[in-house]
């Protein structure tokens, strides 16, 4: 089956709407896909909550989707260098739901395995507990986590064969797997596709059962959040 759609326009046409749950892979703005992003910023679309580590940075990445007020909420372990996004967090604008980085990973791996809930220490006793269920195992508390079941997720990888089977590169990998899996429809952006065959059962990161359309972005911007340089310590260096 193949999978392949000629842009990220027509791979979202059909399946985006307002008022959806989406998770969008990615650490800061590493990995994240920008062709996916820009065609949801373009679709119009409103009203999204959207499960995301954070919301990349000021005018790139999901930031701007802030910009253009596509997003209600965030679900979130982060909000670092996104004035925009804590401009509208402080001013009561965006709703966010705070979770500890380690429980939302958990909810996406989670969702993407059919468990509905699970129980863990993190957050007890904070903030994160409240109006959760609280449980006792063996002398510890614990809280309930529900998982996260996105409707669509929108995913970056390096390469897939046209039957969506993955590889990701590096660092870039991070929350994009347990984005795909948790999914019900999952969009994935890559830099190369190949034939069926091509990827070696070994090089293979996520099958393609858990993708439904592929799109190619051959040469993402990949742009650096913050770049820190030591001066050198010699002249003409």
């Amino acid at each position: 089956m193949n999978k392949v759609f000629a842009s990220a326009q027509a791979a979202l046409a059909g399946v985006v709407k307002d008022g959806q749950l989406m998770a969008v892979g990615g650490f800061g703005l590493c990995g994240i896909p920008e062709a996916l992003i820009d065609a949801l910023r373009d679709s119009q679309v409103k009203g999204l909550t959207v499960i995301s580590n954070n919301a990349g940075v000021d005018g790139f990445g999901l930031g701007k989707l802030l910009e253009t007020r596509q997003i209600k909420k965030m679900i979130s372990s982060y909000v670092g260098e996104n004035k925009e996004f804590e401009r509208q967090y402080l001013a009561g604008e965006l709703a966010l739901e705070f979770t500890p980085q380690g429980t939302l990973a958990e909810k996406l791996r989670a969702g993407g395995a059919g468990i509905p809930a699970f129980f863990t220490k993190t957050g007890v006793g904070t903030l994160v507990a409240e109006g959760k269920e609280l449980r006792e195992f063996d002398g510890e508390n614990y809280v309930m986590e529900r998982a996260l079941m996105p409707d669509v997720s929108l995913v970056k990888a390096h390469v897939a064969d046209k039957s969506g089977n993955l590889r990701f590169r590096l660092t870039a990998r991070n929350f994009n797997p347990a984005v795909a899996m948790a999914g019900k429809l999952c969009i994935v952006e890559v830099e190369e596709i190949v034939e069926v065959g091509e990827l070696a059962p070994d090089e293979i990161h996520l099958p393609g059962i858990y993708v439904h359309r592929i799109v190619l972005n051959a040469s993402p911007e990949k742009r650096i959040e913050k770049r820190t340089v030591t001066a050198s310590t010699q002249q003409g260096a």
